[in-house]
C-alpha cells in the first residue's frame, strides 16, 4: 500500500477515534455525574467592567483548572485572554461609592481604602496597614474619606493625609469612681479641715489637673459597649451625627454541632453550626452620637404606628391572643440613607417577626422618627428589591434631594415607587402583574435600569426607564435569561445569557437607548461548552401552566419521551422560594442532565413551580405560610393528576424526588398522599421545621413555641406513619445547613412504626451541596434503581 494512503488511513482513524471519544452517546449516570468542569466546562462568572468601559473582566476556566481564573476581553480587539496574576493583583474592586460628580469612585482591597479617578484612571493609595480598613465612603464636602477600621470611624484628608479618629468605641464597661461609704467620707472631710498643708497641696493638685484637662485634644467621646457589639457606624455629611447600632446576644441560645467523622486526625470533630428556630433572638437598639453636644442617645421605637400590632394567627392561641395586650415587637433600624446635601436620613425599620417593614425619615438632632410608608403583611415580608431578614436599608435610594426609590409588593407584585419624604406624596412608577426584578440607576439620575419578567414569568429582560415612570424600553431581545452588566459609560452592556438548554455564555452590545437610533446586537463573547456536551441533543422542556385545585395557574416544565412507558417522575426544586420552570439554563443542572435520561428511558418528566416558588408575586410566594406541605404538595398532586389526563400516564406508575425542599415536599408527598406516588427519593430533606434555622423558618411558621399548631401540620416526622410505598432517603453528614440529624430522627421514627419499605443512604464527607463526583454518581444511580424497579 502506498505511503501516502496508509497516512490517509491513519489520518481518518485519528479523527474518527477523536470525534467519538468527544460524543456522550447514550446518557448514563456515571456520564452525567462527572466533574462538570471536565466535561461539561465552565460557564463565565463574576462579569466586571474597566474603568474606561474598553474592557470586560470575568472568571472562567475554559483550560479546566482545578479553580477558575480571571480573563478579560478587549473590546478593541476583540479578543481574550488570561489575566496574568500581577495585574490582576493591581485591579480596583467593584463597588458604587461616587462622588457627586461621578469623577472618582472609592473602593477597599485587601483591607486596604483605594481611590481611583474616573478621567484618567490613576489609582491612589489612601490607607496600608495591618489592620482592615472598609466601607469607604466620601464625607458630605468631600474633602475626606471616611472608614471603618475595627469598631470605630476615621477620616483621612484627601488634601494632606490628616487621619482622624471619629470614635471611640470601646469594648468593656466604663469603670465607675469609687464611691466613699460614710465612714471613709467623715474622715477625709475630717483630714481636710484640720490640716492646711494637706487642704493647700489638694487644691493646688486639683487647679493643676483643670489646666491639663484643657490643654488636652478633643477626641471623641468614649462609648462603652460591655457586652454589645456595634455594627452599621455611619456618620452624616455635616460630620455632626454618628449612627450606631448596638446588639445584645442572647447567651441563653443554644448553638448546634455537627459530627465529623472523617477526618484527618482520625479523631471525630464537631463543626460548630447555627441555633435552632426560636431559640432566644439577639436584642438590638439604634442609637445616635451627637458630635457637638458630645451625647449618646437611644432612638426611642415604641410610637413607630402599628409596633404593636397583634399577628393574626394568635387567634388560634386563645391564651396568647388574649395575654398580647400593650406587647411591643422587636425591630431592628437599618441606615440610615442620607440624601446627597445632607438635610434628609431615611432609615428603614423592619420587625423581627418579619411582618413589617416601615421607611421612616429620621431627624438625628430630636431623635424622631416620621413615618413615610408602611409595608404590612400577615405572611411575611419580602419579594424581589425588598431586603433579606431582617437587616438591610439597601433598598432604597434617592433620586434627588427630597425624593427616595424603593420597591414594594403593595399591590401583590413587586413595583417601583418614589416617595417625596417631605411632602408625603407616593407614585407608582411600574405596576402590573409581572415583578421587577432588579433596580439601576443611571448615573445622572434620570433613567433606571430594570430587570423585569413582564414577557413571561419565565424570562427575563433588560429595560430602561425614566425615574418618572412611563414607557419602559426593552432592550434584550433574546428568549431566556439576561443578567446585564452595564459599562460605567453606560453606553454598553454585557449580558451573561441562557436558555433552557444553553448553559451561560457572556455576550456584549451597545446600549440602544444611547446609540442614537443605531441598531444594536449581541455578540457572543465566550463558547464554554465542550463538544462532548454539544454532541447530546440536550431538550428544551415545554413551559406549559397547569390548574391547580383551587383555580390558580401552575407553571411547568414537562420533558416529552419520543416513546412513553406510560411512567411518570416529578422533580420537585429545592429552596422553596426559587425558579425553575424557566427558559433559561438552571441551576439544578445536575437534575436537568437526569430528567433527560429518564426521558431517554421512555419516563415523562415534570418539573413544577409550585406555590412558593419565585417569579410569581406576594400570594405565590407565601401561599405556604403557615402550612408547608399544604398547597406546595396539592400543586405538585395536580401535576400528577395532569400527567395521567394529559399524557395517558398509569397513574400506578409515579415517582417524585428532590432535595433540601424537595426532599421535604417528597417525604410529605409519601406520607401525606401515599396513594399518588408509588415511589419517592428525597435527599438532604428537612424532617422536623422545628429544627430548622430561624430567619427562613419562622418568617413562614412563626415560632415554635407560638404557633405549634404550624410546625405539627409542616413536618413530615408527624406524619410518617403515612408511609405505604416506597423511599429512599439520601444525606450528606456533614451537612451544616439541613442537619443529618434530621434525617437519622426520621430513620428512628420509622423504626418504631415497623415501616420496612425505605432506606437511608448516608455520605460522610458531603455538605448540603454534594462535592464529589462519586457521591453524586453513587446518589443518582441509587435514585435510578429505585425508580425502574418500583415504578
Amino acid at each position: 500500500m502506498p505511503k501516502f494512503i496508509r497516512l490517509a488511513f491513519l489520518f481518518i482513524y485519528l479523527f474518527s477515534s477523536s470525534t467519538s471519544a468527544q460524543k456522550l452517546g447514550n446518557l448514563t449516570v456515571e456520564k452525567i455525574m462527572r466533574d462538570p468542569k471536565v466535561w461539561i466546562g465552565t460557564s463565565p462568572s463574576d462579569i466586571a467592567w474597566s474603568e474606561d468601559s474598553k474592557t470586560i473582566y470575568f472568571n472562567w476556566n475554559p483550560d479546566k483548572n482545578p479553580g477558575d481564573s480571571l480573563y478579560r476581553y478587549d473590546l478593541a480587539s476583540k479578543k481574550i485572554s488570561k489575566v496574568p496574576p500581577t495585574e490582576r493583583r493591581a485591579l480596583p474592586a467593584k463597588s458604587d461609592v461616587f462622588d457627586k460628580q461621578k469623577t472618582q469612585r472609592l473602593y477597599e482591597k485587601n483591607g486596604d481604602i483605594f481611590l481611583i479617578s474616573t478621567r484618567d484612571f490613576r489609582i491612589r493609595q489612601l490607607t496600608n496597614t495591618v489592620e482592615r480598613e472598609s466601607n469607604p465612603a466620601f464625607s458630605g464636602d468631600e474633602q475626606k474619606v471616611i472608614f471603618t477600621r475595627g469598631m470605630n470611624l476615621f477620616s483621612i484628608s484627601l488634601a494632606d493625609g490628616m487621619l482622624s479618629q471619629l470614635t471611640d468605641f470601646k469594648a468593656r464597661t466604663k469603670k465607675s469612681d469609687a464611691k466613699l461609704d460614710g465612714q471613709e467620707k467623715f474622715l477625709k472631710d475630717d483630714q481636710l479641715s484640720m490640716f492646711e498643708v494637706l487642704k493647700e497641696r489638694k487644691e493646688k493638685k486639683d487647679a493643676g489637673k483643670k489646666i491639663t484637662d484643657a490643654d488636652k485634644t478633643a477626641y471623641p467621646k468614649e462609648i462603652f459597649l460591655g457586652e454589645k457589639i456595634v455594627s452599621n457606624q455611619q456618620i452624616s455629611p455635616d460630620g455632626g451625627f454618628v449612627t450606631y447600632r448596638l446588639t445584645q446576644a442572647n447567651k441563653s441560645a443554644k448553638s448546634t454541632i455537627v459530627p465529623n467523622y472523617v477526618t484527618e486526625s482520625g479523631f471525630t470533630e464537631d463543626i460548630s453550626a447555627r441555633t435552632k428556630v426560636g431559640a432566644p433572638a439577639s436584642e438590638s437598639e439604634f442609637w445616635v452620637y451627637n458630635v457637638k453636644k458630645d451625647t449618646t442617645q437611644k432612638v426611642i421605637v415604641k410610637d413607630i404606628p402599628g409596633i404593636g400590632d397583634k399577628p393574626d394567627y394568635l387567634k388560634d392561641y386563645p391564651k396568647q391572643d388574649s395575654a398580647w395586650k400593650n406587647k411591643q415587637r422587636d425591630v431592628v433600624v437599618n441606615g440610615p440613607v442620607w440624601s446627597e446635601n445632607g438635610k434628609n436620613a431615611v432609615v428603614v425599620v423592619r420587625s423581627m417577626d418579619g411582618k413589617d417593614r416601615w421607611i421612616m425619615a429620621l431627624d438625628p438632632e430630636t431623635l424622631t422618627l416620621k413615618l413615610l410608608d408602611r409595608q404590612r403583611d400577615e405572611a411575611w415580608i419580602g419579594g424581589p428589591g425588598i431586603g433579606g431578614y431582617p437587616m438591610s436599608s439597601g433598598e432604597i435610594g434617592f433620586l434627588d434631594d427630597n425624593t427616595i426609590y424603593f420597591q414594594s409588593e403593595e399591590t401583590g407584585y413587586s413595583h417601583v415607587y418614589s416617595l417625596d419624604v417631605t411632602s408625603g406624596t407616593k407614585t407608582a412608577l411600574t405596576s402590573g402583574n409581572f415583578e421587577v426584578q432588579n433596580v439601576i440607576l443611571s448615573k445622572d439620575k434620570k433613567f433606571f435600569y430594570l430587570i423585569t419578567n413582564e414577557i413571561h414569568p419565565g424570562e427575563q429582560h433588560f429595560y430602561r426607564m425614566a425615574v418618572t415612570g412611563g414607557q419602559r424600553t426593552r432592550i434584550t431581545k433574546q428568549t431566556g435569561a439576561n443578567e446585564v452588566t452595564l459599562s460605567p459609560d453606560e453606553t454598553k452592556l454585557a449580558i451573561r445569557f441562557s436558555q433552557s438548554n444553553v448553559p451561560w455564555e457572556l455576550f456584549v452590545m451597545d446600549n440602544p437607548a444611547v446609540a442614537n437610533g443605531k441598531i444594536a446586537q449581541p455578540e457572543q463573547i465566550t463558547h464554554s461548552t465542550s463538544p462532548e456536551f454539544l454532541s447530546y441533543p440536550w431538550r428544551k422542556a415545554k413551559v406549559v401552566t397547569i390548574k391547580a385545585t383551587d383555580g390558580q395557574n401552575i407553571y411547568a416544565r414537562v420533558y416529552e419521551p419520543r416513546k412513553s412507558n406510560g411512567k411518570a417522575v416529578i422533580f420537585v426544586h429545592g429552596a422553596g422560594y426559587l425558579q425553575n420552570a424557566h427558559h433559561w439554563w438552571s441551576q439544578y443542572f445536575r437534575e436537568y442532565m437526569f430528567n433527560n435520561m429518564l426521558t431517554d428511558k421512555g419516563y415523562t418528566v415534570l418539573d413544577l413551580d409550585y406555590r412558593a416558588s419565585s417569579g410569581y408575586g406576594r400570594d405565590w410566594r407565601t401561599g405556604i405560610y403557615r402550612f408547608m406541605g399544604g398547597k406546595d404538595l396539592t400543586d405538585n398532586t395536580d401535576g400528577a393528576k395532569w400527567l395521567v389526563k394529559n399524557y395517558g400516564i398509569n397513574p400506578k406508575k409515579i415517582g417524585i424526588y428532590g432535595g433540601s425542599y424537595g426532599g421535604f415536599i417528597t417525604l410529605m408527598a409519601l406520607f401525606t398522599t401515599p396513594d399518588v406516588f408509588t415511589a419517592g427519593a428525597a435527599l438532604r430533606p428537612v424532617t422536623d421545621w422545628a429544627a430548622y434555622n430561624h430567619p427562613y423558618t419562622a418568617n413562614i411558621l412563626n415560632e415554635p413555641q407560638s404557633d405549634s399548631l404550624a410546625y405539627r401540620k409542616s413536618s413530615p416526622i408527624y406524619h410518617a406513619a403515612g408511609l405505604k410505598n416506597n423511599l429512599l432517603m439520601c444525606h450528606g453528614m456533614v451537612d451544616v445547613n439541613v442537619h443529618y440529624q434530621d434525617v437519622v430522627r426520621l430513620s428512628q421514627r420509622l423504626i418504631e412504626l415497623g415501616k420496612s419499605n425505605w432506606e437511608l443512604a448516608s455520605y460522610p464527607m458531603e455538605d448540603h451541596a454534594f462535592a464529589e463526583a462519586s457521591s453524586w454518581t453513587d446518589e443518582y444511580k441509587r435514585i435510578l434503581k429505585l425508580f425502574d424497579e418500583k415504578l
